[in-house]
């Protein structure tokens, strides 16, 4: 994307010096000092009054960290879990078991596949029914077992097609909403990338929502909303400002509870940053419910959801 394009190219020359310089050639020391010093600039200059839709592209980035990158680099012991008992496996969704800094924890998540293979496999990360029942039944077991349930939510919506609304789309979507809304275990759901409609909504039912510094989350694309208002999907910028849905917007309106910072440049430029900052919110996130009694978390969770969109003119 043109926004990044400059400083990716920057990013990649620093990653080149420092393997230069870890093979003996120092000479290039000062060579990678100038280059922080401009990637910093660059940087903060470019990324200081981004639009909504520059935020949309860094949002949808290709090389942005996915659920199974945050996976494998914030919990240990991950264990997976397939299938929903009743049809198959929907590899759209990943569901399973893992360790927090020590703590038991279930974690799921939206997942859109890296390369070509992948992204086909995992269907671009737009579940069927039987990902999001398959998601329920891991929450479910958190209950059962009290480990808090930690939420990655990445999907440009929940998948349109015919056969998975003969499957229930619809209602697979309304029942994990209804089940996180009523789950007597600590939630924390993060937005790390796209928070699409309704197939978003069914992972972000929590006591806390995060959102990164530069993922979005709406209740339609900016093209889709384009295309149905002004006719035209090149309107698709003056929808995304319209449509409120970076995390500034929403953390103003209520929405969610925290905006989480990205490195410079964005998630994608410095990912081991980016595990590291989340995990911090996670932890802090985690700290501040973690010990509540059940029925207060649930009736929290509840009032906050049903404030939302409550308006009064003063």
């Amino acid at each position: 994307m043109e926004l990044s394009k400059d400083i990716q190219s920057l990013s990649e020359k620093i990653e080149l010096l420092r393997k230069e310089i870890k093979e003996g050639k120092k000479e290039k020391i000062k060579e990678l000092i100038e280059s922080r010093k401009k990637f910093r600039s660059l940087a903060r200059e470019k990324m200081q009054n981004l639009s909504a839709w520059e935020r949309v592209q860094l949002a949808r980035h290709p090389k942005r960290p996915h659920t199974s990158d945050y996976i494998q680099n914030i919990f240990t012991d991950f264990i997976e879990l397939h299938g929903d008992r009743r049809f198959g496996d929907d590899k759209a969704i990943i569901a399973g078991f893992a360790f927090f800094e020590g703590i038991p924890v279930a974690v799921i998540g939206h997942e859109k596949g890296k390369d070509t293979k992948e992204k086909i496999e995992r269907n671009f990360g737009m579940p069927h029914p039987e990902g999001y029942r398959k998601a329920i039944r891991v929450m479910k077991l958190a209950e059962k077992f009290n480990r808090p349930v930690i939420t990655f939510i990445d999907t440009p919506g929940a998948y349109p097609g015919i056969g998975a609304e003969e499957r229930g789309q619809s209602q697979a979507i309304a029942e994990s909403i209804m089940t996180m809304g009523g789950l007597k275990t600590p939630i924390v759901c993060t937005v790390i990338g796209e928070g699409g409609s309704g197939g978003a909504l069914a992972l972000g039912v929590g006591d806390r929502i995060l959102m990164l510094e530069n993922s979005i989350y709406s209740v339609i694309s900016p093209e889709g909303c384009a295309a149905i208002l002004f006719k035209s999907q090149e309107k698709a910028p003056e929808a995304a400002e319209s449509l409120k849905i970076t995390a500034k917007d929403l953390k103003e309106l209520g929405i969610i509870d925290c905006v989480v910072p990205e490195p410079l440049g964005g998630a994608h430029l410095q990912p081991k940053k980016m595990y590291r900052l989340l995990k911090r919110a996670i932890r802090n996130s985690l700290k501040e419910i973690i010990n509540l009694p059940p029925d207060e978390l649930v009736s929290k969770r509840q009032a906050k959801f049903y404030s939302m969109g409550r308006f009064t003119e003063k």
